[in-house]
């Protein structure tokens, strides 16, 4: 389903990317996936923007918070009730960062650290459902985990969300599922890796998108290969915010 006009509670649903230079994220990112970025001019917005693609919000960008941190894209996951779900997370070992918090009248949020120490972000929305258009090139169309616990990370984010796991899952990766669906994964991060969430983005080649995020200022972390669910390959923008392109051999629901 391309098109969303809504997401079910334990959906990712959304993802925005921190950065040090919003503007040239957008220039980049814009070259890449062919978004146009509408920054919020209002003082209180703190200079947060929305991608859109066909004139659809497809993800956010935004001034890096943390400087101590590198520039990555963040995760979100829909909830019914972002304090309830706060709260659980914390009775579960996690620590909340940031909220819960109302964001206008788009929806409601936080920022949760794990037990293992990634980052997820819950939104309960309101005039905002998260993004308008997914699983479709130019839109994020998966979510993963690299974690330096995948037992400890798994019995947490299963217990706060709800998730089940899919039998395709082994002792090195996870698939998460809702309602018998697929969701989102992890994997145990390999050594250098930054243990955080991910997003993974299709495009029409990925041969093609890696040459240009090359070109544009980026790198390749990981040059496109084959893969049991078509072809792949994890890149960066030029400020060295990670993110996954790739070309489905079907395309997800």
């Amino acid at each position: 389903m391309a098109e969303r006009t809504s997401y079910a509670p334990g959906t990712p649903s959304w993802v925005d990317l921190g950065t040090p230079d919003p503007e040239g994220a957008a220039a980049f990112y814009g070259a890449v996936f062919g978004w146009t970025a509408e920054m919020d001019p209002r003082p209180e917005a703190g200079g947060y923007g929305l991608f859109s693609l066909d004139g659809k919000h497809v993800a956010g960008v935004g001034p890096q918070q943390n400087p101590n941190m590198p520039p990555f894209w963040s995760v979100y996951i829909t909830v019914a009730d972002a304090d309830e779900t706060a709260s659980k997370a914390s009775a579960l070992g996690a620590t909340v960062v940031a909220g819960p918090m109302d964001v206008f009248d788009a929806g409601r949020m936080a920022v949760i650290q794990d037990p293992v120490g990634s980052f997820i972000s819950v939104w309960q929305p309101n005039t905002m459902i998260g993004a308008q258009l997914v699983n479709q090139p130019g839109t994020f169309t998966w979510n993963d985990l690299g974690t330096n616990d995948l037992a400890k990370a798994g019995e947490f984010y299963q217990s706060l969300f709800g998730w089940g796991v899919d039998p395709m899952s082994g002792e090195t990766a996870t698939i998460w599922t809702l309602d018998g669906e697929q969701v989102c994964g992890a994997h145990k991060a390999a050594e250098g890796e930054f243990p955080a969430w991910s997003a993974m983005f299709l495009v029409e080649d990925t041969d093609k998108s890696a040459a240009q995020v090359s070109e544009l200022g980026g790198s390749i972390l990981m040059p496109p290969n084959d893969m049991g669910w078509g072809r792949g390959a994890v890149v960066a923008d030029p400020h060295g915010a990670v993110f996954g392109i790739g070309s489905p051999t079907s395309v997800p629901d």
